[in-house]
């Protein structure tokens, strides 16, 4: 007899990770690779970081808080939150996982627009909800006009990832603030601002400010990118205590590890050295940015650590080609067509010396196959 499994695996996307195959996380890491696939930080954990993680592992024959008590007060102190509203995950994608078992089922609605984030159609595939997605609009933005056409009575959760991932783009404060405000109650708004930090118009925190207004409002925030943790999987939520008490209904205990709680408590007390890291990475962005326009190559306005990179007009033609280049030079990057869209890469910030590489690669393989 054939085992039977779940019929609606055969309709989750499931999600292609930055690594290339054949390879592991460790054989990148301890290689000459350059991993630009991922949005990860090119930059260590702070020693002080990796100090507290050391001390932390001698006390893992024990299970970890399963409230993660000690974070959630500091991330209340750090935002001027009630802790009792912020959630702690094992990275923000458990939120999201989470959030869509709490909130979605058969006959329910979920708005996001496309490219997005690249698990975000595992949401409706996972819990039989109807998935709208509601195309970017010209410069690879979000059509907030568009999205909010389609909320209906049926509509339980809407995505804004801002910046957005994989493009890169930002939607102003102020037209986030106005958006939230026509969504009917009943809607979720889930707004993942895991690059927040690298945005130059607004102060990150300013979307906070809306919590005490909307109780439908719940924001995504992530220790991955900024704060280089991306190996201990640390996110959060912030949004209502009625929001942390249904994730928390669905979702496995102890789901973030006593290192991850340790390191993130410890990272922020060094607001100061992440955002000095924070800002060079935006001051590449800008000469990498440039690398791109001087090859002929347009790119989506960037507020992230990552830029999303037209291949012109025969970019469908000519992608798999100038990744297969890239990777022959030793540089891995983000295939467009796995992240909806085709033509297109997805091209994270390294160190100075990776991005130069890269430019090199990008520029050689664009006049090979011009």
């Amino acid at each position: 007899m054939t085992v039977r499994f779940n019929s609606k695996l055969a309709t989750i996307p499931g999600y292609t990770p930055g690594v290339p195959k054949g390879h592991s996380a460790e054989d990148v890491a301890g290689s000459t690779l350059a991993q630009l696939a991922s949005n990860e930080s090119p930059y260590a954990p702070l020693p002080e970081v990796v100090d507290a993680i050391g001390a932390a592992a001698g006390s893992m024959n024990r299970y970890p808080d399963p409230d993660a008590t000690l974070l959630r007060k500091r991330l209340g102190e750090r935002h001027g939150i009630d802790p009792s509203r912020i959630t702690p995950a094992n990275g923000s994608c458990e939120i999201l996982l989470a959030a869509a078992d709490a909130l979605l089922e058969p006959g329910a609605e979920i708005v996001y627009a496309w490219p997005a984030f690249s698990m975000y159609p595992m949401l409706a595939a996972m819990t039989g909800a109807r998935e709208i997605r509601v195309p970017l609009a010209p410069g690879e933005v979000h059509d907030l006009e568009a999205m909010l056409l389609e909320i209906t009575a049926a509509t339980q959760l809407v995505l804004l990832c801002n910046p957005n991932n994989p493009t890169g783009t930002y939607i102003p404060f102020a037209d986030i603030a106005a958006f939230v405000e026509r969504v009917p109650e009943h809607v979720t708004v889930l707004l993942d601002e895991a690059y927040i930090e690298f945005q130059t118009e607004d102060d990150p925190d300013a979307s906070i400010g809306l919590l005490d207004e909307y109780e439908n409002l719940v924001i995504l925030r992530t220790f991955s990118k900024s704060h280089s943790l991306a190996g201990l999987r640390v996110g959060y939520a912030i949004g209502s205590p009625a929001f942390r008490a249904a994730v928390d209904a669905v979702r496995q205990p102890f789901s973030v590890n006593a290192l991850a709680q340790a390191a993130a408590v410890e990272a922020l007390k060094h607001g100061e050295t992440v955002r000095a890291q924070i800002l060079t990475a935006i001051q590449e962005r800008s000469r990498v940015e440039a690398g791109f326009h001087a090859h002929g190559l347009a790119t989506a306005t960037t507020g992230a650590n990552f830029s999303w990179v037209s291949l012109g007009d025969k970019g469908e033609e000519i992608e798999d080609h100038v990744i297969a280049d890239l990777a022959e030079a030793g540089i891995i990057v983000r295939a467009g067509r796995l992240l909806g869209g085709p033509g297109w890469l997805r091209i994270s910030y390294g160190t100075t010396e990776e991005n130069d590489r890269m430019l090199e690669a990008l520029g050689d393989s664009i006049r090979r196959h011009s």
